[in-house]
């Protein structure tokens, strides 16, 4: 009981890392019609200017507000410079900011270099809280998942619950409509565009300071944003929120029983999705 209620827990934490950076990543490659592969660059920046910032302010609090705000402003200079002429053009979007995350890991990897970084979480954070069973879990991760619940019940407000939330959703449906009604759609998709950005340099962050920082995390959260983004489904947020679930208690789960073909059932469990439903659990056919 106890051996299956920690790795529920496991699951649900790397799950709900997944889907903090996966739901920026569904912002803007669901919601947007972008193809954004330099997501996984900017969890990576979030997470080394947060540790800049955390360093030299002492505040984690400091770092975890200041990589969100640096890596929206990044993502929304990319748009205007970079993405801004290449509407609708989705080979060229990928190349660009493929090209773009080989620029940002190659600087990032110059300045700090191969080491590990661990950040140095608020004091509060440090230990375990106590819990029946299991007698107690570290508090970082219960963190993770409280953050993961906080970010997507704000998302489904502000999509749901608004104006500006009314607005990404008209224009998703019927831009050209949008426009002629007097709405500056730019406005709105750069909006969107900095948002999803920033949730990647918050969830770089979190995820530094329950994990760590080092090359190749980039990579990663990426590929997991894409797997998460299909199985549920483009544009859903609960499809997000769903195959984040999936893919982390597949990967614990499999890491637990099977660990030479974890990583192949993460990849099964997409072929299945998308022979049943090719538009993903939750996504709109």
């Amino acid at each position: 009981m106890r051996f299956y209620i920690l790795l529920s827990l496991n699951a649900l934490t790397v799950a709900s890392l997944y889907f903090l950076v996966a739901s920026g990543f569904s912002l803007i490659f669901g919601l947007l019609r972008t193809v954004n592969m330099a997501h996984g660059a900017f969890y990576l920046l979030g997470a080394y200017v947060g540790y800049d910032i955390a360093s030299y302010t002492g505040s984690w609090l400091l770092g975890l507000a200041g990589a969100a705000v640096a890596v929206a402003l990044v993502g929304l200079a990319m748009h205007l410079t970079l993405l801004r002429t290449l509407g609708g053009d989705e080979l060229r979007q990928a190349l660009v900011t493929i090209g773009f995350a080989i620029v940002v890991g190659d600087l990032l990897l110059a300045h700090y270099g191969g080491i590990t970084y661990q950040f140095t979480p608020p004091e509060i954070l440090y230990g375990t809280t106590p819990m029946p069973v299991i007698r107690g879990y570290p508090t970082i991760r219960l963190v993770v998942i409280g953050s993961a619940l906080l970010v997507g019940l704000g998302l489904w407000l502000l999509i749901h619950r608004t104006k500006v939330g009314m607005l990404i959703r008209a224009g998703v449906d019927d831009r050209d409509i949008l426009s002629a009604m007097g709405f500056n759609v730019q406005r709105v998709l750069l909006l969107v565009f900095a948002l999803g950005a920033g949730l990647a340099g918050l969830a770089g962050v979190i995820g530094g300071s329950a994990l760590s920082i080092s090359p190749g995390e980039d990579a990663r959260f990426l590929l997991s944003s894409l797997v998460v983004v299909i199985i549920g489904g483009m544009g859903s947020l609960a499809g997000a929120a769903l195959g984040a679930l999936l893919i982390g208690f597949a990967e614990q789960f499999g890491l637990a029983f099977i660990p030479n073909y974890a990583t192949l059932l993460t990849f099964l469990l997409m072929v299945a999705v998308l022979a049943v439903r090719p538009q993903g659990l939750l996504g709109r056919g």
